[in-house]
């Protein structure tokens, strides 16, 4: 069995987790997901996913031990499909994807996702809650990593998720993939 690593970024609400799942059943890839690792821990202070966020930068400590953990996959042999912002950048070895999504379509996502660390009212309050972690999250890797998380120069496939099914997207992706690895 081949050793091989995806990683996956993208925007907020721009269906990471849905695509990452379809992924890691087709290629049997072990899901590390720091979005999932981060809602949990805002739970654990209290907080939801912005307010997390915010508190994230002034502590730098907590991306850090995310990061490190991260890094170490690197040298990990395996099948891993990453589920994060930064894993282009701490393994550099994975074909790096990022997905995007327009703000107004991220925001009706994660309101019908039902998520319970992102709850908002309406579609006004997601995009700007959505903006604010944006924000807050391209602040944070800039100032740890001088790193710009937008520079679409970082990862190897780029795609716009709009007007795309997560499973063609995801059918989008394999078929680069396939291409990547026989590079």
């Amino acid at each position: 069995m081949k050793d091989y690593k995806i990683s996956l970024a993208g925007d907020i609400g721009s269906g990471k987790s849905t695509i990452g799942q379809i992924l890691s059943e087709k290629y049997s890839l072990e899901k590390v997901s720091i979005g999932n690792i981060l809602r949990d821990m805002a739970k654990e202070y209290g907080m939801d996913v912005n307010e997390f966020n915010a508190y994230m930068e002034t502590h730098p400590e907590i991306d850090n031990i995310l990061d490190t953990k991260l890094k170490e996959y690197e040298c990990k042999s395996g099948r891993f499909l990453f589920d994060s912002r930064m894993a282009w950048h701490f393994v550099p070895s994975s074909f790096s994807v990022y997905v995007g999504v327009s703000p107004h379509i991220a925001a009706k996502r994660i309101i019908d996702a039902g998520r319970s660390s992102e709850i908002y009212k309406n579609i006004d309050e997601a995009i700007n809650g959505i903006k604010s972690r944006r924000q807050s999250e391209i602040l944070r890797y800039s100032n740890l990593y001088s790193v710009d998380i937008q520079d679409m120069k970082n990862y190897d496939l780029v795609i716009d998720t709009d007007d795309k099914t997560p499973t063609e997207v995801a059918n989008i992706i394999c078929s680069e993939f396939e291409k990547w690895l026989n590079k």
